[in-house]
């Protein structure tokens, strides 16, 4: 089963879709989240980066924020990162 799939048969089950609207503010609330992380991790920059389990924790957040945006739309994400590739 793709990370798609899980996150689709998840949010079926727990009853998580809601508009693209929603979900996309949600996503740039789960990235503001890492940005925070980042920061925290570093002391703010005057530190050397320490990766913590809480930075992996928020990273998965907002993939799974991504994915259900994409869901709300009907995106297929592999198709969307191909096409993004060719241009790169």
């Amino acid at each position: 089963m793709t990370f798609q799939e899980r996150t689709r048969d998840l949010m079926e089950r727990h009853g998580l879709g809601h508009t693209p609207q929603n979900h996309a503010l949600d996503l740039m609330s789960e990235v503001g989240e890492v940005a925070k992380s980042l920061l925290l991790a570093s002391d703010y920059g005057r530190s050397p980066l320490e990766l913590s389990p809480a930075l992996s924790e928020e990273l998965g957040d907002a993939f799974y924020s991504l994915v259900a945006l994409a869901e709300s739309l009907d995106v297929d994400l592999d198709t969307a990162l191909d096409l993004s590739l060719i241009h790169i």
